[in-house]
């Protein structure tokens, strides 16, 4: 199993951007899927982005195509998240998480991700 550690969370202003590591220990971090998720007060848990191992597929939610950009450096065990052109809405904790090699169309169901991290908070001012 793998234990995750989020970090670049924190306050900023509508339209700024943040950029949101997650790194990994453990073995064999390149096999594993990895996504981020996150959960605004009172909603439920929501998938934001997803990469394949190889760094060859990534996947969205319509809420931040086009302004979120997900990445992974398999050298450094580490999962990005960069976020461009915030927006309050956006304003939540955020979790990355660990799934095994290949999860085809389940990449946004969040029960099928092995490893949770401890989740950041971002938050989004007006």
């Amino acid at each position: 199993q793998v234990q995750l550690v989020e970090s670049g969370g924190g306050l900023v202003q509508a339209g700024g951007s943040l950029r949101l590591s997650c790194a990994a220990s453990g073995r064999s971090f390149s096999t594993y899927t990895m996504g981020w998720f996150r959960q605004a007060p009172g909603k439920e848990r929501e998938f934001v982005a997803h990469i394949s191992w190889s760094s060859v597929n990534t996947y969205y939610a319509d809420s931040v195509k086009g302004r979120f950009t997900i990445s992974r450096d398999n050298a450094k065990n580490t999962v990005y998240l960069q976020m461009n052109s915030l927006k309050p809405e956006d304003t939540a904790v955020y979790y990355c998480a660990a799934g095994p090699h290949y999860l085809g169309s389940d990449y946004y169901r969040g029960e099928r991700y092995n490893s949770w991290g401890q989740g950041i908070q971002v938050t989004v001012s007006s």
